[in-house]
């Protein structure tokens, strides 16, 4: 069992204000690995991290941030530069909880992925501008394809190798948006507010999500129902294995709304590679509901949706984006209105962190990934960085974080890459007396994370270019999850 890191927290939260003006369309929406190894971090007294007893009567407060993380025309996203100006931003925003020990950072960046390298540079970032440890910080991409990929280990091996025509990975863009996330936390700490209820919601969202895998009946997959689906026979499979429910864990000064984390499992595709950064259906369903609850930041998190797309629902037209959208907005309002707030102090809120070493696959081969990159034209060369990336950083005993944030009766679950849903699932089968809610997408550096059992019935997500990792990864974060959601009491 992994060694767990918890703390009581007891003493307030932070709210910057002001969520940055956006145009909205208003007719638009008007129509509404070997043996598992879990290495977990030394336990410290909260006096000692903090320097001082948290005081059991002292109050949570909150400090929202809030930047623009759009690249700039020219600028290189995942699959294409951007040819113009976004209709829409791209945001990076979350909320720093303080008063319970050293403060907590949580942030959603609408970015594809934020990996390795990339991913320790933002947490330590962050944990310097709200004066905490990076082991207390989570930051999460929501997985838009129409955006940046950050991986900073990707980026220092081109450059060793020489490489100069792939500028997926240049990371002065991405360094600049750390600056102001960094920025935005250090202006929004004196003006925190405090955060007097937390409250929790629940609301099942109809006609979004379906598993991607459709299985046949010798229990491999047959077929992919990709988030873009035209072929009526694979819309017309049932929706299979998902989480239909979006949750909503909130923070409120008395009656006002604070911040609203929503998390919701499913790949946030209606349709990409437009050349222009775009939040996709889950921006524009966040931004629905800015307008509608303008008082909170809204925060939104993709669940574990490594194996969920919007396939059965969503052919790629345009106007199918709105629809997505209107209907996890509509969850999400649902979710809202059926909050049940209580009170909130500080000894009501928690954290616990452990160290999973993730092993790579054992496919992937650092020689061979080397030979790809240096030959453009050859097979899966345009993958090969990432992977070659993951290699080194796991290859070298670099463990991933695993976090669970405690306030009252609900927790809130930390994750790295493409998770698939049964973990999410499972998370919640394991303490069916708590309000489990999950975001995946940390560091992004092990890409898809199947089951175990999933490794052996094929589908794109266990192609050997799709997940870095092999089947015992399973154990090792089941193990993990099942260990803080018992530490976090």
């Amino acid at each position: 069992m992994p060694l767990i890191i918890c703390q009581q927290f007891k003493q307030g939260f932070v709210v910057s204000a002001g969520v940055a003006p956006i145009v909205l369309w208003l007719n638009l929406f008007i129509p509404l690995a070997t043996q598992a190894i879990v290495r977990g971090i030394e336990p410290v007294a909260v006096e000692q991290i903090s320097g001082q007893q948290p005081r059991l009567d002292a109050l949570v407060r909150v400090a929202r941030f809030d930047v623009d993380a759009t690249p700039p025309t020219g600028e290189a996203m995942a699959y294409e530069r951007s040819i113009r100006d976004a209709d829409l931003p791209l945001r990076c925003r979350g909320v720093v909880l303080l008063g319970a020990g050293e403060p907590i950072v949580l942030c959603a960046i609408d970015w594809i992925g934020v990996a390795n390298e990339g991913h320790d540079a933002f947490r330590l970032a962050m944990a310097e501008a709200a004066g905490t440890r990076p082991d207390r910080v989570a930051v999460h991409a929501v997985h838009q394809h129409d955006a940046p990929f950050c991986d900073f280990t990707a980026e220092r091996i081109l450059r060793d190798m020489g490489v100069k025509d792939f500028p997926v990975f240049d990371g002065d863009f991405h360094r600049e948006v750390i600056k102001r996330a960094s920025a935005a936390i250090r202006k929004a700490l004196p003006e925190a507010r405090s955060a007097t209820h937390w409250g929790f919601g629940r609301a099942r969202v109809e006609e979004v999500a379906s598993n991607r895998r459709i299985m046949g009946d010798d229990g491999k997959v047959r077929a992919v129902r990709y988030s873009t689906t035209r072929e009526a026979a694979l819309q017309n499979e049932p929706e299979g294995v998902i989480d239909p429910f979006v949750t909503a864990l909130s923070f409120w000064n008395e009656d006002v709304p604070l911040a609203v984390m929503t998390a919701y499992a499913c790949h946030p595709q209606s349709y990409y590679h437009t050349r222009v950064p775009s939040p996709d259906f889950p921006g524009i369903a966040r931004l629905i509901r800015s307008q509608d609850v303008p008082e909170a930041l809204h925060v939104h998190f993709n669940g574990a949706g490594g194996n969920v797309t919007a396939g059965k629902y969503n052919d790629g037209s345009p106007a199918n984006r709105v629809r997505l959208a209107t209907r996890l907005a509509s969850g999400m309002r649902q979710a809202f209105d059926s909050t049940v707030k209580s009170p909130l102090a500080a000894s009501d809120v928690g954290w616990s962190a452990a160290e999973v070493l993730l092993e790579p696959a054992s496919h992937l081969d650092a020689q061979l990934l080397a030979a790809q990159i240096q030959t453009p034209t050859g097979p899966s060369s345009s993958r090969a960085f990432d992977r070659l990336a993951w290699v080194e950083r796991a290859g070298s005993g670099h463990p991933i974080l695993v976090t669970c944030l405690r306030v009252g009766q609900a927790r809130m679950l930390h994750l790295p890459g493409e998770l698939f849903v049964e973990y999410q699932l499972a998370a919640q089968k394991m303490r069916p007396d708590l309000n489990v809610l999950m975001a995946a997408y940390g560091d992004y550096g092990p890409a898809y994370i199947g089951t175990a059992v999933a490794y052996d019935e094929g589908g794109y997500e266990m192609q050997q270019t799709s997940s870095f990792v092999g089947p015992k990864v399973e154990k090792q974060l089941l193990d993990t999850i099942r260990s803080l959601l018992e530490e976090t009491q």
